[in-house]
């Protein structure tokens, strides 16, 4: 038996599981909101072009309209500056789609400061206890937020000083980018970097230093409480926009139970 029946056979039966990682897309989805005079995203709308009627007596369809960076989402090197001679997301190498991932839970942490920001020392104590990261694979940063991400104000959890979400540090943003092989990382939040990224130096540090390594980040994740710490693989689908800096995503994992 080939290795794809094998693995066909063992779905079926369910010793791998196929753990959905994605928000549903709707309207509702929290999107980012920057500050004046910056522009912004649209939210995700439907717009229906017949429905058994008279527009076409015997179909359903619509037209969509969404930016890039909605729910979801794959951001690609071409998103930042830093990366704006690296590859669009027409462009991203399968073996970066599909490739294996760690799950690091700081929930616990991000419960009691909402403006947690992962360290280098915090990787590396859960590589010394799980392993080393994947080399072309994934990490992916559990902080418990997708539990507020079915309102907008909730999720982003702003206030007169910004919003207040957790992220990574600076050093541990520069770390990944330059000196782990990773391709990228995922997390639950509205985007790669913490609320209070504006503040940081330099500004934005996942987008600013992981884009400019060449590397991707996936955002709005759900379910990574469902992962174990190690052994997933994960299945990244965007749509192939020629020229886009990211696109909405259906993001699998596969888990040996």
């Amino acid at each position: 038996m080939s290795l794809l029946d094998e693995l066909g056979q063992a779905i079926a039966g369910g010793t791998v599981e196929i753990v959905d990682l994605t928000a549903p897309l709707s309207s509702s989805t929290p999107v980012l909101r920057l500050p004046e005079p910056f522009a912004n995203t649209i939210p995700f709308r439907l717009e229906e072009i017949s429905r058994y009627d008279e527009r076409g007596p015997r179909w359903y369809w619509n037209d969509i309209h969404t930016g890039e960076h909605t729910g979801t989402h794959l951001d690609v090197p071409v998103h930042w500056l830093s990366g704006k001679d690296g590859h669009d997301v027409s462009r991203v190498p399968l073996k970066t789609l599909v490739a294996p991932a760690v799950v690091l839970d700081f929930s616990a942490r991000a419960a009691e400061d909402a403006d947690f920001l992962l360290s280098v020392d915090e990787v590396r104590a859960w590589t010394a206890e799980h392993g080393p990261l994947p080399d072309g694979g994934w990490l992916l940063y559990r902080t418990g937020w997708d539990a507020r991400s079915g309102d907008q104000e909730d999720f982003l959890n702003a206030d007169e000083t910004g919003s207040h979400t957790p992220g990574v540090s600076p050093e541990c943003a520069r770390w990944l980018a330059e000196e782990t092989p990773i391709t990228g990382l995922g997390v639950e939040t509205v985007g790669t970097d913490a609320g209070q990224a504006p503040g940081l130096d330099p500004m934005f540090p996942c987008h600013e230093l992981l884009l400019g390594a060449g590397k991707h980040g996936l955002t709005q994740l759900r379910n990574l409480a469902s992962l174990p710490p190690t052994g997933v693989l994960l299945l990244v689908s965007p749509l192939p926009i020629v020229g886009g800096s990211g696109s909405p995503a259906r993001v699998l994992a596969l888990v040996e139970r």
